[in-house]
């Protein structure tokens, strides 16, 4: 086995040279007893806006003060060691900020081995070790104290969580390892791989203590008091700590392996095939069950080489240095103090999409919410249905009954229009046909106050043209949700060539006070996501009009590793509405997008695939196949994979260039987090530079370098 104590980790420490280090400090307790506890806090001398993490330096740290502490129980002088963190905070896991400059996989494999060294000696101090969980425990901050005999949590700590397969690693600092013998393979699997390809859910401190990930919780008030107390207990024996998860029901009755393969067969009908991550994670957890600790953590070593230097993981770096970083910072936004305040919002419909928005803007900016509706019935079903929505928020805990009041007064819905002469920010949910958005806003002009802000939720059409009947066409902005509304993070703010500074200043305001991430885009058919999107549906509808079986086409994507195939996410669309966004596009761009008449006729026939009584794809409809058959130049996967990688790294090409965004990572961004294309992957950009697309389509990289792993 490695014998982490003879390994030189000086190119790790070269690397991490400006690292924010995060410092074990040691205090000694005597507890009531009589016996001493070494308490270690962890605290890199930073707020909590600054979370602890654990880089290189950090690592080296807490390990010479292990060496320390073991020497010292070693000569009697201390019974038992604890560890905790700074206010609020145990560890927010590895510090990754340098990861991407790691040179080799000799050099990756020590991040493994050196969290093992300094986290392992925990176990092996020759005294029980106490981990004291008072805060945020993510990664390798939960990995310590996995490493640790005994664990407390604080009910008030914000989370827990293994998230690293989100990222495109799999817990390497024991996590791996230890968990599954912890608390079972099935359960582990929850926490170190469902739980973060769910948008990186996290465990709460009871639901810690429910799976045994803890061992017991206590209140903030006197956590650390009670902490040391049931130390103190278990050091003396008065305290005994079972843990009924290890050798569970359902562990005894499936076997491990079962439970690995069923594990197996689920993630690949939800995630299929492409990521790597999960199912390297999934692996080593089902493997850690026999042999030894040590041989565990050599096995967490390798895997966890191998997949930092790899593609996946530096794209998953990528996209999540987007996600936090560059959305934060969003290109062509305007001076923020150019926003305009919004006390009152008015919602034009009372449709679906029009519900959707009043309960977004009610909940999250708690404003008077206004909707109008020539129709008083639908309106008064609205109204009622997001009453309904905010009663269900207060049953599940997340209003309190104050709170329910106050938002439902706020809702309101009228079929006079002059309510309007109120409100500050006013939104379209109307038919997707220009003359009625036209007329509609035309109208609502009339009674509207001057400094009033107009925003249409359209998806297509050009804002430009919408706003053409208005006397002051620079109030409207273009402000595109994806749907459903409630989940999807993004906005496209589109500004259209009249669009004030500040319209769109108002708009990105609006968009943060919602909690989206917002991307500024330019007027141009499909903004970015649709433009894209149909790109990829077209020339898969195309296939299909030449020839191609559906099968043939609906899985020649999968190496784009998107969360559904082309013919899923059509059927998620509406084929209607499929075909609405196809023709916009073919009469934009006649020469580079397809429109489909077969695509009409699947509309009127109302059917394209068939689904099991849990919703998941079985295959085609016979009398979607019959209509579009007589094809005859079908292509091959392989041909058709690369059109469509060509096509794509084309379009991107020119949007770039027509400045419908101003850089490759906003259009990153928007696939990520409005088409659900994948981390891994890094969005559609650095895909595209490393399947050689780019080369092909304009003969250089949308990065340079690409984005890619160590070669």
């Amino acid at each position: 086995m490695t014998n982490y104590d003879a390994l030189d980790f000086s190119d790790l420490m070269a690397l991490a040279a400006d690292e924010v280090v995060t410092h074990s400090y040691v205090r000694d307790i005597r507890l009531a007893s009589g016996r001493v506890l070494a308490l270690v806090t962890l605290d890199n001398d930073k707020d909590y806006k600054r979370p602890n993490t654990l880089g290189p330096r950090s690592l080296a740290e807490l390990d010479e003060v292990l060496l320390v502490l073991t020497e010292r129980a070693r000569r009697g002088e201390i019974h038992a060691v604890g560890i905790t963190g700074k206010q609020f905070i145990l560890a927010a896991g590895a510090d990754l900020s340098k990861v991407r400059e790691i040179p080799s996989s000799d050099v990756a494999r020590k991040m493994g081995q050196l969290g093992h060294r300094a986290l392992g000696r925990l176990a092996h101090l020759g005294v029980p070790s106490f981990a004291f969980v008072n805060g945020l425990a993510l990664g390798g901050g939960l990995e310590v104290a996995l490493n640790a005999t005994y664990r407390t949590v604080d009910t008030s700590a914000a989370a827990l969580a293994l998230p690293e397969t989100f990222l495109g690693l799999v817990p390497g600092w024991g996590g791996a390892t230890i968990l599954p013998r912890l608390i079972g393979l099935r359960n582990a699997i929850t926490v170190a791989i469902e739980n973060p390809l769910k948008n990186n859910r996290t465990l709460k401190p009871v639901d810690a203590l429910k799976l045994g990930v803890v061992d017991v919780a206590f209140n903030p008030a006197r956590f650390l008091e009670q902490s040391l107390s049931w130390a103190d207990g278990v050091l003396g024996g008065t305290i005994r700590v079972v843990r009924h998860n290890q050798d569970s029901w359902l562990t005894r009755t499936l076997g491990w392996p079962v439970i690995a393969k069923v594990a197996r067969q689920q993630l690949a009908s939800k995630i299929g095939t492409v990521p790597l991550a999960p199912f390297a994670a999934l692996d080593t957890m089902a493997a850690s069950r026999s042999g030894s600790l040590a041989a565990g953590f050599a096995r967490e070593d390798e895997v966890l080489a191998k997949l930092i230097v790899g593609d996946q993981f530096q794209a998953s770096m990528y996209a999540f240095n987007l996600v936090q970083k560059h959305a934060k910072k969003p290109s062509g936004a305007p001076d923020p103090k150019l926003a305009r305040p919004i006390g009152t919002v008015g919602v034009i419909g009372a449709g679906l999409m029009a519900r959707q928005f009043a309960l977004l803007f009610v909940r999250q900016m708690k404003v008077k919410v206004i909707l109008t509706d020539i129709d008083q019935t639908r309106l008064d079903e609205a109204v009622s249905y997001i009453h309904s929505e905010l009663a269900a928020m207060h049953a599940k805990g997340r209003l309190s009954s104050d709170e329910l009041s106050r938002l439902q007064t706020l809702v309101t819905g009228t079929t006079d229009i002059s309510a309007f002469a109120q409100a500050d920010w006013i939104i379209e949910a109307v038919f997707e046909e220009l003359g009625v958005k036209q007329d509609v806003f035309a109208r609502v002009e009339t009674v509207a106050k001057p400094e009033a802000i107009f925003a249409t939720n359209t998806s297509s059409l050009s804002v430009d043209e919408i706003g053409a009947k208005l006397t002051h066409p620079e109030r409207l902005v273009g402000f595109h949700f994806f749907n459903p509304v409630a989940v999807m993070p993004l906005i496209e703010v589109v500004k259209a060539k009249k669009t004030s500074d500040e319209a769109l200043a108002t708009a990105m305001a609006a968009a943060a006070k919602l909690k989206k991430t917002a991307v500024i885009t330019s007027d141009s058919p499909g903004f970015v996501v649709n433009r894209l999107l149909a790109k990829l549906l077209g020339e898969a509808m195309h296939a299909v009009d030449e020839g191609t079986p559906f099968e043939v086409v609906n899985h020649a994507l999968d190496p784009f590793g998107l969360p559904m195939t082309a013919f899923e996410l059509l059927d998620l669309v509406g084929l209607k509405v499929g075909a609405h966004v196809l023709d916009t596009h073919h009469a934009a761009f006649p020469d580079r997008f397809f429109e489909s008449a077969n695509l009409h006729k699947l509309a009127e026939y109302g059917k394209l695939i068939t689904r099991d009584d849990k919703g998941r794809m079985t295959g085609f409809d016979p009398g979607a196949v019959a209509i579009c058959s007589g094809g005859t130049s079908p292509q091959t996967a392989e041909q058709l994979l690369a059109r469509v990688q060509d096509g794509l790294a084309d379009e991107i090409h020119r949007m770039l260039d027509e400045k419908v965004v101003a850089l490759p990572e906003d259009i990153d961004l928007c696939m990520i987090m409005g088409a659900g294309w994948p981390f891994q992957m890094g969005g559609a950009t650095p895909y595209l530079d490393r399947v050689g697309a780019s080369e092909r389509a304009f003969g250089a990289t949308f990065h340079n370098p690409p984005i890619r792993g160590v070669r």
